[in-house]
């Protein structure tokens, strides 16, 4: 029997390889295409241009993937710590010639890491203890150069100062002054644009009735719950969801933060009254002028009846990050652990919150935080609970969760905020889903999956999804599909827009809705894809082999099985055709290469996907291997 741990090892191998071939499969095809556009134009006008573009760094510049956030893990931190030491003496010295050498190095800082950099001064308890709520009392628990309390405020001051000479803001995350002085300081550059403001996509699922709407509500409205659902009106989006209070729909809300770091939130945040509340929320266009980061929540429903909306949600939206819920005085219990298990086998970060703890007895609390350390711990998760207890600690998390296997556990209370404070600082510091280059290419041909479709009143048919590869500008000439018989229509994009807001471009990584010409709404539909109009359209895929692994099915599956197949975008019910199992039967825990058919249509897929099937109780997890 394969063990879930060694299956995804070798799914992600699989689905590295396919990458990489892929990539280097663009890379031919585009330099093919290239040497046929050199033999067409002149050759000395060509000559000219490769010149200009050489000499002009911004034109180069945009061509290049987006540099990675240096993270503080491994390698990373002793790259991050010299860097910090580095600047640190020179901000002390206070020369000019020091501080002009500061300033360029900060500049350089923001430029490389998306606007955005933390800035460590002084001595810090080393990960392992802080993470573990231990006190570091050795000089081997410490890392990064000590200074007074008198240094401290030197280095604060001049960082300030250098941080507003090149135009970004900066804010103090934590400061201590006992023992050992210390400080965080957030360094962040204003985007230019709203097409330009970094973005984290977080999924929010857990238990019907955990406080999963409520804690979004408190958290992007900034008004405290009373108790008695008044947080969470404002997010349903149909009148059944208001009188019963269960989410059925994949709702979607923002929450901003400015260049100071501060969360945007309205004037009437500290309203009691339930209707203005309702009627006083920003927009989010006025969110994305004012904002420098923009965390976008996908509150997915929490009930059994609706987990197919809910896997929708966690393989299409593409989170960085999957926020469980936790109600405190219930635990960790029915859809919840179905969540948990489906956030792990599509190998995304998970941040636990407990909430309801100003209602739950203390023993049933320490209870659930037992059960929670428990279940994280256990060979199945195998990752390490942090629970956040402090700003340092938020701050620290927030660099190293995604890298080193750690899953933050914050304690909170809609109703008298405890705990929030710590959890919006940790939503502010995560990296930006569009820094991550091995998902998202930007220097590859355009891939736009189509997750929504809508058909809005003078405007005509919207659609919205993520970016996969390349990027795209109002105006380009697109194909769309595939239909019903595999092929793709060619249409154009009107326009553009991004949290609501018109933008002229968007690159990969970046989720955004486009106004499609001449398209009728009913030809389009979730699953479909958008790619740059070629001579030769992309194809589509009726029958494909994949590596799966059987999480759970209560008897065999058998040839002519049909199950729901989830791969990215698409969401379809397909067919077991053949399979290469000795007896041709499978059960839980066996792993096979299995033969798959699209009962309705078919889809444009590619080698290397992951995929997860699910019917009633049966689930399995898998990869693409081979298209047919």
């Amino acid at each position: 029997m394969t063990s879930l741990r060694t299956f995804q090892t070798e799914i992600d191998q699989i689905h590295h390889r396919e990458l990489a071939k892929q990539r280097a499969q663009a890379v031919a095809d585009r330099a093919k295409a290239d040497s046929k556009d050199a033999k067409k134009a002149p050759a000395k006008g060509h000559a000219r241009k490769e010149s200009t573009d050489a000499a002009d760094p911004s034109k180069s510049a945009g061509k290049e993937p987006i540099a990675t956030p240096i993270t503080p893990s491994g390698d990373g931190d002793a790259a991050l710590s010299d860097i910090d030491e580095r600047l640190q003496p020179l901000l002390l010295s206070r020369s000019p010639e020091n501080l002009e050498q500061a300033r360029n190095l900060i500049a350089s800082l923001l430029t490389r890491n998306r606007g955005e950099y933390i800035f460590r001064i002084g001595g810090h308890p080393v990960g392992t203890k802080l993470f573990a709520g231990q006190a570091a009392e050795g000089e081997e628990d410490w890392q990064g150069t000590p200074v007074t309390a008198n240094e401290l405020d030197t280095i604060l001051q001049e960082a300030k100062a250098a941080v507003d000479e090149v135009g970004g803001q900066s804010s103090i995350l934590f400061e201590s002054r006992d023992g050992h002085p210390r400080a965080a300081l957030l360094l962040r550059l204003p985007p230019p644009d709203v097409a330009s403001t970094a973005e984290v996509r977080c999924a929010v699922v857990g238990n019907v009735d955990s406080g999963k709407s409520t804690t979004l509500g408190v958290l992007t409205r900034g008004a405290l719950d009373d108790g008695r659902g008044r947080a969470r009106v404002s997010l349903f989006r149909h009148k059944h969801e208001i009188e019963s209070g269960r989410t059925s729909s994949v709702g979607m809300e923002i929450l901003g933060f400015g260049p100071s770091g501060k969360p945007i939130l309205p004037q009437t945040a500290h309203s009691n009254d339930p209707e203005t509340i309702r009627r006083e929320k920003m927009g989010w266009e006025e969110i994305s002028r004012q904002a420098s980061k923009i965390i976008s929540f996908s509150d997915l429903a929490g009930h059994e009846r609706y987990l197919k909306t809910t896997l929708y949600g966690l393989t299409s939206g593409s989170p960085s990050c999957v926020i469980l819920i936790v109600g405190g005085n219930a635990g960790l219990i029915g859809m919840s652990k179905e969540h948990l298990a489906i956030a792990l086998a599509l190998s995304v970060p998970v941040v636990v919150c407990i909430t309801k703890i100003d209602m739950t007895p203390p023993n049933i609390l320490a209870k659930t935080v037992e059960q929670v350390s428990k279940i994280l711990r256990s060979p199945g998760c195998r990752k390490t609970p942090v629970f956040v207890k402090s700003m340092e600690c938020a701050v620290a998390v927030s660099q190293a969760f995604g890298k080193e296997r750690l899953a933050p556990v914050f304690q909170l209370s809609n109703v008298t905020g405890e705990g929030l404070d710590f959890l919006r600082t940790f939503l502010n510091l995560l990296p930006a889903s569009e820094s991550d280059t091995e998902k998202f290419i930007a220097d590859q041909p355009l891939e736009y999956s189509i997750t929504e479709v809508y058909s809005v009143p003078y405007v005509g048919t919207v659609v919205d999804g993520i970016i996969n590869a390349g990027s795209i500008k109002a105006g380009d000439a697109v194909l769309f599909g595939p239909d019903s018989n595999g092929n793709f229509h060619s249409t154009s994009v009107k326009s553009i827009e991004r949290k609501r807001a018109r933008v002229a471009s968007a690159d990969a990584g970046q989720c955004v809705s486009l106004a499609l010409k001449r398209v009728r709404r009913t030809d389009v539909r979730k699953g479909m894809v958008l790619v740059h109009k070629t001579d030769t359209p992309p194809k589509a895929v009726r029958q494909f082999e994949g590596q799966v692994l059987i999480l759970y099915h209560n008897t065999t599956l058998q040839r002519n099985y049909q199950a729901m197949l989830h791969c990215g975008a698409v969401r379809q019910t397909v067919r077991i055709v053949s399979m290469d199992h000795p007896q041709g039967i499978l059960r839980t825990g066996d792993r096979a290469t299995v033969t798959f058919e699209f009962i309705s249509q078919p889809e444009y897929i590619k080698e290397g996907m992951k995929l997860l099937f699910r019917e009633g109780k049966t689930k399995g997890l898998g990869v693409i291997t081979r298209l047919l």
